[in-house]
């Protein structure tokens, strides 16, 4: 992968990609707690497709500004990085692919800026509305995400995420994933992001900052939408995947029955083929 610095929103990003710039441009949105050479299966997959393909490390993570305070990482700042950013990157309309929180991301950017963007593709994660739905109503869900109240609390969530080589965070992404889906160097690329001073407060702000997000309005998508849904997460009901496709008004939903909430690494290939295959299809 080529590596770059572009600014922003006044945020210096990392950037991973691959392919030519002249290219259809499709983007790689990440979730918690990764970062942007996280897709790199997907980056030299569709460069190798004929697109420029980039992944950012979203702010806060990795090699990217982690500005100070919770605020910082309110949604719209995040929503406001992305358009900046796309619109510098070009005047044409991009792809944007996104998993789990890199898809709050690109759901509220979508509803938003949907001028920006050609096709929507998002993996394992709810449409704000339908999260804020069941967070409040389904105690299946609210029990799933106990995790998201626990990095609530002041320097403790931190503490724990660092001690043992960050064995907790290894951990959840580890036991959460089929067998072997991530090896010793995926691991420990992991664990050089995860080095990067202020990182872990920042990562968990993402979490601390949703709460003031939390009564905003999200509306429908008008943006051609593919939803593909790994049916053994452990986190995010599979029931959110459901509900979130009723909010798009052009709207494919596909389930995989034995991926987790790391499909994308768990079956690259498959993945990329119904991305791709998406993209192919027409506006209907």
């Amino acid at each position: 992968m080529n590596e770059r610095f572009d600014q922003a929103n006044g945020i210096n990003f990392h950037v991973y990609y691959d392919g030519d710039e002249n290219s259809e441009v499709i983007i790689f949105l990440h979730g918690f707690p990764e970062y942007g050479g996280a897709w790199h299966r997907q980056l030299s997959f569709f460069a190798e497709q004929g697109c420029y393909a980039l992944a950012p490390d979203q702010r806060g993570y990795n090699l990217s500004s982690k500005p100070k305070g919770t605020k910082a990482y309110l949604l719209d700042h995040l929503v406001t990085d992305m358009a900046e950013w796309i619109k510098q990157l070009t005047p044409q309309k991009v792809i944007l692919v996104a998993h789990d929180w890199g898809g709050g991301v690109a759901w509220a950017l979508a509803t938003k800026h949907p001028e920006l963007l050609q096709k929507l593709v998002i993996l394992n994660m709810p449409h704000l509305a339908v999260m804020k739905k069941h967070l409040r109503t389904n105690v299946k869900q609210m029990l799933k995400s106990w995790y998201a109240a626990f990095f609530q609390l002041p320097l403790l969530p931190e503490l724990m995420c660092r001690l043992w080589n960050f064995k907790f965070l290894t951990g959840a992404l580890v036991n959460s994933a089929n067998p072997k889906t991530f090896t010793k160097q995926d691991l420990e690329n992991y664990r050089q992001a995860w080095r990067q001073p202020h990182v872990t407060t920042a990562m968990l702000n993402w979490y601390r900052a949703f709460k003031y997000d939390i009564g905003k309005k999200h509306n429908d998508v008008i943006v051609p939408t593919l939803i593909i849904w790994g049916k053994k997460d452990t986190a995010l009901n599979a029931q959110m995947a459901s509900d979130s496709i009723a909010m798009c008004k052009q709207g494919k939903l596909i389930m995989i029955e034995d991926a987790t909430h790391w499909l994308h690494h768990e079956k690259p290939n498959e993945i990329n083929r119904m991305i791709l295959s998406f993209l192919k299809e027409r506006n209907g």
